[in-house]
C-alpha cells in the first residue's frame, strides 16, 4: 500500500463522473479537505453535512473554484440531536436516487462530560448512535443503489472516546456481515491537526496528553484525508469488507475487543433498541 507522502489523490483519484458522495462533518478539517480534493475529480453531486452554514458557504465556493460544473449541496446536521440526524438523512433521498459513497467523517473527541439532547454521552452519541441512525435512515438508498451494480461504500476513522472509536470499528463488522452488498469500512485518519483536537472544547491537560503521547506522529490537515481518500476510491478488490485501515491503506491494528464478535452483536443490538423509536 502507498505511503501517506506517496498517495497523491491528483491523480490516485479516479474519475468520479456519475457518483453521488455524502460526507458527514464536512465544513472544517478532514471533511472540507476531502471535498476539494474530491472537486477536480467530477461528481455527479457532492453532499455534506455540518452546523455551521457560513463556514458551508466558504466550502461550497472553494470547490466551485476548483470545478465551476461541480453539484455540491449542504444539509444542516446536528449530530448531538436525533432528529436532526433523522431529518437531514431524510432529506438525501428525497433528492438523490441512488448514494455510492458515504463518509461517516463528524466527530468529537475528549471533551468534558456532556451528553446529548437524548442524554447520551456526548462521544458515544455523536460518534456511534447519531451516525448509525444516519446509515440506518440511509440504508434502503444505499442497498437500492447496490442492485444497480454500483461499488458503494460506508465508513466511519482516553476510555470513552475509545470506546465510541470500538464503537465504530464493532458497528462497521456488523454491516458487512448484515448488508454484505454494501462495501463497509472504518479508518483512522492519523493524528491530525485539526479542530478536533485544537478546538477549544478539550482541556489543557488532554491538549498536553496527546502532544506527548503521539510525538512524531502528526499528520497535515491533507495528509490526513488521504486515508479517506484512498478508504473511498479504492478497488473494491483490494478491501475486506467490515476491516479497519490506518494511512495509507494499511490494515489497522487489532485489539481483543474489537476482535470478538458476541460484543459486536451485542452492539448492534443495544444500538437497534436505542434507535428503535427512530
Amino acid at each position: 500500500m502507498p505511503s501517506v507522502s506517496l498517495y497523491n489523490p491528483s491523480t490516485d483519484i479516479p474519475d468520479l463522473s456519475g457518483k453521488v458522495i455524502l460526507i458527514t462533518g464536512g465544513t472544517t478539517g478532514l471533511g472540507a479537505k476531502t471535498i476539494l480534493q474530491l472537486a477536480s475529480h467530477l461528481s455527479e453531486r457532492i453532499l455534506f453535512t455540518g452546523r455551521n452554514a457560513s463556514a458551508a458557504s466558504n466550502v461550497i465556493a472553494s470547490a466551485k473554484a476548483i470545478n465551476a460544473n461541480l453539484s455540491i449541496s449542504f444539509i444542516f446536521c446536528d449530530f448531538t440531536s436525533f432528529v436532526s440526524v433523522k431529518d437531514a438523512a431524510l432529506r438525501v433521498p428525497s433528492s438523490n436516487y441512488h448514494l455510492d459513497v458515504l463518509m461517516c467523517n463528524a466527530g468529537v473527541m475528549a471533551l468534558p462530560k456532556a451528553v446529548t439532547k437524548e442524554g447520551y454521552e456526548l462521544q458515544m452519541g455523536v460518534n456511534h448512535l447519531a451516525h448509525a441512525l444516519f446509515i440506518k435512515t440511509l440504508l434502503p438508498l444505499l442497498l437500492s443503489t447496490a442492485k444497480l451494480g454500483n461499488d458503494i461504500r460506508a465508513m466511519g476513522a482516553y476510555k470513552r472516546y475509545g470506546r465510541s472509536k470500538l464503537a465504530n470499528i464493532l458497528y462497521t463488522q456488523q454491516l458487512a456481515i448484515r448488508y454484505p452488498s454494501i462495501t463497509s469500512i472504518s479508518i483512522h485518519p492519523g493524528v491530525i491537526n485539526t479542530g478536533l483536537i485544537t478546538g477549544g472544547g478539550m482541556t489543557w491537560f488532554n491538549k498536553l496528553f496527546i502532544d506527548v503521547f503521539t510525538i512524531g506522529m502528526h499528520l497535515s490537515v491533507e495528509g490526513g484525508a488521504k486515508i479517506q481518500l484512498w478508504a473511498a476510491m479504492a478497488r473494491k478488490e483490494e478491501l475486506v469488507n467490515g476491516g479497519f485501515y490506518e494511512p495509507v491503506g494499511e490494515v489497522g491494528r487489532t485489539t481483543e475487543q474489537s476482535r470478538d464478535e458476541r460484543l459486536a452483536e451485542r452492539l448492534w443490538e443495544w444500538t437497534e433498541r436505542e434507535l428503535a423509536g427512530y
